[in-house]
């Protein structure tokens, strides 16, 4: 049976744990406690295919800054969430992808950017053509959601485990892009 490990990113308080009780359990949650770092499994069906999926629900806080790195190399897939009514959540995106790919050295893993608490339109503070240009510029798929209602919840998590399947798929299965040298030793010798 496949596994998709899910990473979660994005700034303190913009509904990550929200969208993952939401996954999970049907429930949400309306009450904040910052996250140090939560791990989940669910078996799914993907397309007619029994899946599991590995969630990490990881802290948004600075303090945790240091240990993402570790959390980020071992994700196949990430969802980026920022808080639409949160201007300086949406800015952090960029940091949090660029570490990202700086950690995975690859510039087509599985991302999927995610503005959540679409539920409080009233409150807006990052509009859906700005989030669509930036996704669009970062070449990933860009939706909003809902913790509260449930909008798109499924959606975002079975997307980004079928780009991950298809990634995998892609590079024969095992995660590793075949055509890359990296890690890889030749042997023999430098002539300067």
């Amino acid at each position: 049976m496949a596994l998709h490990k899910v990473i979660m990113v994005g700034g303190g308080g913009v509904g990550k744990s929200a969208l993952t009780l939401q996954f999970m359990y049907d429930e949400f949650v309306s009450d904040y406690e910052p996250t140090k770092a939560d791990s989940y499994r669910k078996q799914v069906v993907l397309d007619g295919t029994e899946n599991n999926i590995d969630i990490l629900d990881t802290a948004g806080q600075e303090d945790y800054a240091a240990i993402r790195d570790n959390y980020f190399r071992s994700g196949e897939g990430f969802l980026c969430v920022f808080s639409i009514v949160e201007s300086e959540s949406f800015q952090a995106t960029s940091d949090f992808r660029d570490q990202i790919l700086r950690v995975k050295q690859d510039d087509r893993v599985p991302f999927l950017l995610v503005g959540n608490k679409c539920d409080l339109e009233d409150k807006r503070q990052v509009s859906t053509a700005d989030a669509q240009e930036r996704a669009s510029q970062w070449g990933v798929p860009y939706v909003e959601t809902s913790a509260k209602t449930k909008q798109n919840v499924d959606k975002v998590f079975y997307d980004l485990m079928r780009e991950i399947r298809n990634r995998k798929a892609a590079d024969g299965g095992n995660g590793a892009d075949p055509k890359s040298k990296k890690g890889k030793k030749k042997g023999g010798c430098i002539i300067l």
